[in-house]
Order: C-alpha cells, then sequence, then structure tokens
C-alpha cells in the first residue's frame, strides 16, 4: 500500500536576468496554486535553476494552468516525478514507529549469552528495556536506577579502558571525556544517565539519545542518524565477562559512541549517512551501513604519525582497541596482536587502508572477531567532507535535508513511501 502526496515538485532553469524569478513565480499566484518550498540552485553560465514544491497534482486545472505558463517562461522546465520508496520517517516523532522493531535482544537472549541461564539477570533486563519500550517523542528519557552489581561492573570497564584511551584514543575524544565527566557524571563509581548525555550532546551539535531495548535494523537505526538521534541501549552487560558483551550496551553507548557526537565534524559524518539512507534500496542500506561500520564504529585517525580510535566499537573495546592502535607507536601500519577478545585473537595483522567510502561501502566485516581491515582518516574532518562526497554521487531517488526547526525531514520531490505492516506510515 502507498500513500500518494498531494504535491508537485519543479526544477525551473530561467534565464539570468533581472525579473526571472518574479515572472516565473507569478503564475502560482495567479491561478491560486500554495507554494510550499522554494530553493534556487546557483547560477550555470546564462541561467540558474529553482526547485519549487506547490500543493497538488498533474491533471488539476490551476495546475496545467501553471505548467503551461512555466513552460513558456522558462529555458526548461522538469516535473519531477513522484517516486515509489520504503517507508522512512519524515518527522521525528515519526520515529515512535521504529524503535521498538528490534532484532534479537531484551529477554530473548541467545544461549550463548553470558547472562542466559540467570533468571536475575533476565528480569533486569526486562524491566530496563520495557523504559525503552514505553518511551515516546518528546517524553524525557527515563532514569535507571542502576544496582551496585551493575556499578560495579561499570566502573571495572570504566578504569581499565581510561588507560587504553589515554595511550589509544584520538585527541578529540580524550578532550570531550574529560568535559562529560564533569557535565554529565561519568565517573568509576557512577553509571552517567542518558538524559543528562543527550542533554550535553544536543548543546554542542543538537545530536540527542533515545533509549532503545537492543538492535535495530540497519535502516531503522540509521533513519535516526538522519535526525542526528542516536538510539542507545540502556542496560549493561553481565557480570560475569565484565570484558565481553555480544551485543550493545551502555557501555558502549556511552562511553564508545556518546562523546564522540559532541564533535561537530563527527555528528555531521553520522548524519550525512542517515540522510542518504532514507528511501533507499536494500542494497544502498547494505553499503551505507557498511560505511557506518568502518567510520563510526571501527574508524580510525592519523594523529602525529600514529593511529588513534574515533570509532565506538574500538574505544569500547580492551583487546581489539590496543590490538588496532597498538602496532602504530612504532611503525605507520601494521599491528602486533596483543590481547586477544573472548571470541580469540585475530589470525593475522590487520590490513589499514585510506578512508574511501566508496571503497568501503564493498567491503564486507566480522561481527564477533577482530577486524581484518581498517580505514584511517586524515582527520574527522577528513572523514566527514569523503563521507559527504560519496553520499552525493550514490543513485539516491530524491535528496533529503533535516530542518532542526520542524524536525521534518525535507525532500526535493513528491514520494510515495511504501507502507510497511510493521511499520506505520
Amino acid at each position: 500500500m502507498t500513500r500518494l502526496e498531494q504535491r508537485l515538485s519543479l526544477l525551473v532553469q530561467l534565464e539570468d536576468k533581472p525579473g526571472a524569478l518574479e515572472a516565473a513565480l507569478h503564475p502560482f499566484s495567479q491561478h491560486r496554486v500554495n507554494l510550499t518550498h522554494i530553493e534556487s540552485r546557483p547560477a550555470r553560465g546564462n541561467t540558474f535553476d529553482f526547485y519549487v514544491d506547490c500543493e497538488g497534482t498533474r491533471g488539476e486545472e490551476s495546475i496545467e494552468a501553471v505548467i503551461g505558463d512555466l513552460e513558456a517562461l522558462a529555458v526548461r522546465l522538469f516535473i519531477l516525478d513522484h517516486k515509489q520508496v520504503p517507508w522512512f520517517p519524515r518527522h521525528i516523532a515519526d520515529l515512535d514507529a521504529i524503535s521498538n522493531n528490534t532484532l534479537d535482544a531484551g529477554t530473548d537472549l541467545q544461549s550463548d549469552h553470558p547472562g542466559f541461564s540467570d533468571d536475575e539477570y533476565r528480569k533486569r533486563r526486562a524491566r530496563i528495556d520495557q523504559l525503552a519500550r514505553t518511551h515516546r517523542h518528546n517524553a524525557e528519557i527515563p532514569l535507571v536506577d542502576y544496582t551496585d552489581r551493575e556499578i560495579a561492573t561499570w566502573g571495572e570497564i570504566y578504569q581499565r579502558l581510561q588507560t587504553l584511551h589515554e595511550r589509544y584514543a584520538c585527541d578529540e575524544y580524550r578532550r570531550i571525556f574529560r568535559a562529560m565527566e564533569r557535565h554529565c557524571g561519568y565517573a568509576a563509581d557512577r553509571i552517567p544517565q542518558g538524559r543528562d548525555v543527550s542533554a550535553f550532546l544536543e548543546s554542542r551539535t543538537g545530536f540527542r539519545i533515545r533509549p532503545v531495548a537492543g538492535l535495530l535494523s540497519s535502516r531503522d537505526f540509521l533513519s535516526g542518524l538522519a535526525f542526528r538521534l542516536l538510539f542507545a541501549t540502556q542496560y549493561i552487560r553481565h557480570h560475569s565477562k565484565p570484558l565481553y558483551t555480544p551485543e550493545p550496551d551502555v557501555c558502549h553507548e556511552l562511553i564508545g559512541h556518546a562523546p564522540m557526537f559532541a564533535d561537530s565534524a563527527f555528528a555531521d559524518l553520522s548524519q550525512e549517512i542517515g540522510l542518504a539512507s532514507l528511501g533507499a534500496s536494500d542494497a544502498e542500506i547494505e553499503r551505507l551501513a557498511r560505511c557506518y561500520w568502518h567510520s563510526v564504529e571501527f574508524g580510525l585517525l592519523r594523529e602525529g604519525g600514529r593511529l588513534k580510535a574515533y570509532g565506538a566499537g574500538l574505544l569500547s573495546s580492551f583487546g581489539e582497541l590496543e590490538s588496532a592502535c597498538g602496532g602504530s607507536e612504532n611503525r605507520r601500519g601494521g599491528s602486533e596482536n596483543r590481547s586477544g577478545n573472548p571470541q580469540g585473537e585475530a589470525a593475522t595483522q590487520p590490513e589499514y587502508r585510506d578512508w574511501e567510502p566508496a571503497i568501503a561501502a564493498e567491503q564486507t566485516f566480522p561481527v564477533t572477531e577482530y577486524q581484518p581491515i581498517y580505514f584511517v582518516a586524515e582527520s574527522l574532518q577528513d572523514a566527514k567532507l569523503r563521507m559527504r562526497e560519496f553520499c552525493r554521487e550514490l543513485p539516491r531517488p530524491f535528496y533529503a535535508r533535516y530542518n532542526a526547526t520542524t524536525q521534518r525531514i525535507w525532500v526535493d520531490r513528491a514520494v510515495q513511501r511504501q507502507k510497511d505492516l510493521a511499520t506505520p506510515g
């Protein structure tokens, strides 16, 4: 099923001369057609373009009259057809429709999960998951009253990672983390609340946190980034294996992810991926998810001739952080395998490649083992600009932009969003 927008999108090419735009807009008022959006494009030679959205559809008398007048005035007129695309959120409140579409999470733990046989842990997870499942847009992020055991697990992870971060985390991460210790309550004996972290991020880059009960599909997760929103879990890994988790938990989210979202270049990089995912085909979602993995999760930077981590998967992993970055202390590229993860040590030295999103988009990756390939950017700004250029070249059904004031996604043409049975559209 589809929902058809009563909207027409036009691309009008005009001569670059005084009064051209005024003349082109006159037919809309003359025929009482309501304009909803106008956007100009830079002049090219003797012409310039502008996009216009208006209420109405082909076949309506007033619309046909406007088109006829514009064809007489314009150098060229393009009528942008409706595009049928997979459902995607148009307003930030639409994320309510997908936030509970978790894959493997909550109390439905796999048999190899450290907490699988622990009934107390499963019940605790269920209570925290329910806080996320009942959360709605514009409501305050629910507070979690973490137990002494949970705080002790956090503290062991926190202290172990702090030492590694001083050696292997990028400068921007370390600078922001110190600010979050002052303003968000980060400490070895206290798990920060998502509410406080979200407020801090919003004040820095406009990014926010939204609690989620578990892992989302790539399409759903990336769509949140388009709104400068990070879906984040609030539960913590099982205390029996504090140095290992088979899924994202509050340590991965708040220690690995959150600090980098306070950096404007990193935040923009993430949003570029999110915007490109809206309405994209399944094949393009997979390519963008690989870019996300090789940058936001496992990205590296060159700082002073050494490799430093900015990806959350590295910043929240003891063994892999040292394995990926440790070898760069004595040479550029290459690394010795030093400490393994619970799934086993990396079999060979990893390969380091320059950050090229077009190449990263085709590079598959393991989920439960150390990465055999890491992509290295020259800086966060370099990572962002290369991602932006890659997204511009994608075969996208439309171009999207987020309006932070209205919290809506603007697209450059009318679209028909396919209505998924599990996702109200």
